[in-house]
């Protein structure tokens, strides 16, 4: 592909090739998107641009691949859609993207500025629908404004907490003559980032950590956004207190460090669970007390004080007081908390022995672990837990959302920020395929693994066309229980086993090995324990086509521990009507 050469200010061009210029100037490498009437104009300037253009089969998947883009390689994924239906068809990825913070930059066609408002044919107020959870998005009615918008959209949504931005772009401004002008430089009215922590309250935080005597590292995905998982280590280690790491900060701390204790919340470990209930003080970071972590609210960590550092001052206070509160970006405020907190140590090191005497006992008493099926079937976990072990450490896995998602997140081992991308806040099935898709595209020489549940793998399968005609060859490994698995263990838990259309048993329809073979990538399969190894070395094998596995593992398997949804922490169960022995910790 010929190289960028950069537009002279001035030169006089339609919107849509301003557009496309305007994001050639924004460093754009690859888009992913689905051409239609409204967006049309974009796309014959699109035919001559150095970005490469990845054809999806469905706007959904669009967004998805430019979320997993995105949270690989940190900076702004990007999709585009005609109007309609089309932008209808990003909603769901925009959203995604918004709960777990991605930069994201979604493109819409919107149909002629005249008839915006008339109900015309593929018209949708796709500005009005996305604005809960868009950072900013944009109507350009106006082609001369077209370098500016683009211009400001990937400025907004890089720069303070991550999110998506879409901008909406007329027909006929895309049609109109303008003359190109590539803004020098950004600021908006009403938007400055607050990136540098305030010095007194880096003092303030330094302090309240050498007062606790159990403190506990609150470790959210801002961490991991901000690039700061080498400052964290730093500061753990400064201190010597226990982690814990939310579902989005899966990776940002080792798993193998022993002051790990493992993931929090609903299918936490009951380690970090307990340590999060029992600590006198929070140390968060880049994280927003989410209910899946916390459970009910009023009973969530009751005797500890709250350090809350984010960049978004609006998280600060909003589910949880913060007793210190340190508005800035996660990693500047890492930084300077490090040599603060070594003053602050020098006078006053607290003693963290018994703390962590009593959590390295939970941790030993209550591993991770699970059951191997009476009947010999294949175990959901051990399949999922030799994913992890035969593909190494710098694999990146991406999930759909249920079981398997909790079971990914943990029985593999997360060495590294960036090799875990799940949708955390949205639990959007369908995930997994397309971000693996826009993670490999990210990631071209890293083996990506899609691990996805049998009712998942069938909403947003279509993309492995896309991967096998565009050279992306991804794996997929598909848990495939014949049920959407979580919500039958909430009928097993909760609704007597009563299994209201949660079965997707129908004698192997799909058979998803011929399907991924229709689809130009190469399909297997695996049933037995004993084949379980060599199934997945055939796959890492091959590396030249999209690889689908049909593991066909047990039905009845449940994701613990677990705490059930509105209770409290202090509830977790690891199996069914089995509870921690309280009795004989020391707590």
């Amino acid at each position: 592909m010929a190289k960028h050469v950069p537009t002279v200010n001035g030169t006089e061009m339609t919107g849509a090739t301003a557009l496309v210029k305007s994001l050639e100037a924004a460093g754009v490498d690859v888009m992913f998107g689905l051409p239609g009437g409204a967006i049309l104009p974009a796309y014959d300037p699109i035919y001559d641009s150095t970005i490469r253009h990845i054809l999806v089969r469905h706007e959904q998947g669009a967004g998805h691949a430019a979320t997993g883009y995105a949270q690989v390689t940190g900076r702004a994924g990007v999709c585009i859609a005609t109007s309609g239906p089309g932008a209808t068809n990003l909603v769901t990825p925009l959203m995604d993207a918004a709960m777990d913070s991605v930069p994201l930059l979604a493109i819409t066609g919107q149909v002629p500025s005249a008839a915006i408002g008339t109900d015309a044919f593929q018209e949708a107020d796709i500005r009005g629908i996305t604005m809960p959870f868009t950072k900013h998005n944009y109507l350009v009615t106006n082609p001369d404004e077209i370098p500016g918008v683009i211009a400001e959209a990937f400025h907004i949504a890089t720069t303070g907490r991550p999110g998506p931005v879409l901008v909406d772009i007329a027909k006929d401004a895309l049609q109109k003559m303008t003359k190109y002008n590539w803004p020098t430089s950004i600021k908006l009215a009403g938007y400055n980032p607050k990136t540098t922590p305030d010095a007194q309250a880096i003092t303030d935080a330094a302090a309240l950590i050498a007062q606790s005597s159990k403190p506990v590292f609150y470790v959210g995905g801002g961490v991991i956004k901000a690039n700061a998982h080498a400052e964290l280590r730093q500061l753990v280690e400064l201190l010597g207190g226990p982690v814990v790491t939310t579902l989005m900060a899966r990776g940002a701390f080792p798993d193998s460090h022993p002051l790990h204790m493992g993931m929090p919340g609903m299918h936490g470990t009951v380690a970090a669970v307990t340590a999060l209930q029992k600590a006198d003080l929070l140390i968060t970071l880049g994280a927003r007390f989410d209910d899946r972590v916390t459970g009910k609210l009023s009973t969530f960590a009751p005797n500890a004080k709250i350090l809350h550092a984010d960049i978004d001052p609006a998280e600060i206070g909003k589910n949880r007081h913060a007793d210190v509160a340190v508005v800035g970006d996660v990693r500047e405020t890492i930084a300077a908390l490090i040599p603060a907190l070594k003053a602050a140590l020098a006078k006053n090191k607290p003693d963290l022995t018994a703390w962590l005497r009593q959590m390295n006992s939970l941790k030993s008493t209550y591993p991770l672990g699970f059951d191997t099926p009476d009947d010999g079937s294949l175990s959901p976990q051990l399949v999922i837990q030799r994913l992890g072990q035969i593909s190494g450490t710098d694999t990146i896995f991406t999930a759909g959302v249920g079981q398997h998602q909790m079971w990914a997140s943990q029985f593999i081992s997360y060495e590294h920020p960036r090799t875990w991308l799940n949708s955390g806040g949205a639990g959007t099935m369908g995930y997994g395929v397309p971000a693996a898709m826009g993670a490999k595209v990210g990631a071209p020489d890293t083996t990506v693994w899609a691990i996805d549940g049998d009712g998942c793998f069938q909403m947003t399968n279509q993309e492995l066309v896309t991967c096998a005609l565009n050279n992306i060859p991804i794996k997929v490994a598909i848990i495939n229980n014949e049920s959407l698995g979580m919500v039958r263990q909430w009928q097993t838990l909760f609704y007597d086993s009563r299994y209201s259309n949660t079965s997707l048993e129908s004698k192997r329809v799909p058979n998803f090995p011929m399907l991924a073979e229709s689809m130009g990538c190469v399909g297997l399969s695996c049933e037995r324990p004993e084949d379980l190894d060599k199934t997945i070395e055939k796959a890492m094998s091959i590396n030249d086509q999209p690889v689908v596995v049909d593991f066909r593992v047990h039905r009845d398997a449940m994701v613990w521990p677990m705490v059930a949804a509105g209770t409290s922490n202090d509830e977790i169960m690891i199996a069914r009507a089995t509870a921690p022995d309280w009795d004989s910790q020391e707590l």
